[in-house]
């Protein structure tokens, strides 16, 4: 994939984005007048250090540069078909929309993995673009489907045909929103992760963000797998995000040896997720098309 791109980073004064450690003191034998003065001084402290910038990565892509990437990102996961940007996966609870296969979770059913197809909607609702009737309506609209069956039967309905087109016609805004996504990642997951693992996180961030092809593997890896932030997102304890693949890294050269390091990290954490994965869920069935998708970052 061929594109230009201009990268640049903007870091606040707390550098790597470090959270302070809580320290806890004891007050047993404190005047009620010192006690109080401590307790002041702790709100001022905390004020400060919320009030602190965050550290931010401010990316500038072009117009052109995000949809090349939302459409690499809409052949990996709907093999850029039309038909693709409808689908629910058998054994799943949840409907996959869109260039991303965003999730949508019908009503009152929810599961480990975090629902973004209404972000979605409210982020292109929020760009002027025109919504289906049936996805209008106050707070977040649930899935009118409530199962994978009857999702399937549903095909040719006005109602699907309407999300459809409603999906293909926004194609763009799809893009944006996984760029969006991308670029609020990095402060959440230096967040996560442990303090002594924070400084590896952003510069591992750093490297691949670096070159196109790398941006573009940051970006599909966030939409496939997420950032790794939740602790639902987790089985035995271990995640699969973005978080995981970047503490995996140690190196410091960029270019093509971050896009390697990075395929070969992806490729480590998604074994180790199929491995720990509940056995009703036979996500084995899916693990070498997972790892074909990551191992083709380095591929260019």
């Amino acid at each position: 994939m061929e594109f230009s791109t201009r990268v640049c980073f903007k870091w606040s004064a707390a550098g790597s984005g470090t959270l302070m450690d809580k320290c806890y003191s004891s007050r047993k034998h404190e005047q009620p007048g010192l006690q109080q003065s401590r307790f002041c001084a702790t709100l001022l402290l905390v004020a400060c250090v919320l009030l602190q910038p965050q550290t931010i990565a401010a990316t500038t892509l072009s117009h052109a540069d995000t949809l090349r990437i939302g459409k690499k990102i809409w052949q990996n996961e709907c093999n850029g078909t039309i038909a693709g940007l409808t689908s629910w996966n058998e054994g799943e609870n949840f409907a996959s929309l869109g260039i991303g296969h965003f999730i949508w979770y019908p009503k009152g059913q929810r599961g480990p993995f975090e629902e973004s197809f209404p972000k979605l909607v409210s982020f292109i609702a929020n760009h002027g673009a025109k919504l289906p009737k049936f996805l209008l309506g106050t707070g977040e609209v649930p899935c009118p489907w409530n199962s994978r069956l009857e999702f399937l039967r549903a095909q040719q309905t006005r109602e699907v045909k309407q999300l459809r087109q409603f999906l293909a016609d926004t194609v763009d805004l799809q893009a944006e929103f996984l760029i969006a996504r991308l670029q609020d990642a990095l402060p959440k997951m230096l967040a996560e992760a442990a303090p002594s693992d924070r400084a590896n996180v952003q510069r591992q961030f750093e490297r691949m963000a670096s070159t196109p092809q790398g941006y573009y593997a940051l970006a599909d890896y966030v939409n496939f797998k997420g950032e790794g932030v939740l602790h639902t997102e987790r089985y035995q304890g271990q995640g699969w995000g973005l978080l995981q693949v970047l503490e995996g890294m140690r190196g410091s050269d960029g270019g093509a040896a971050a896009v390697d390091e990075f395929s070969r990290s992806a490729k480590a954490v998604l074994i180790r997720r199929v491995q720990n994965s509940p056995a009703q869920r036979h996500e084995s069935r899916w693990l070498s098309g997972w790892l074909h998708r990551v191992i083709s970052y380095s591929r260019g």
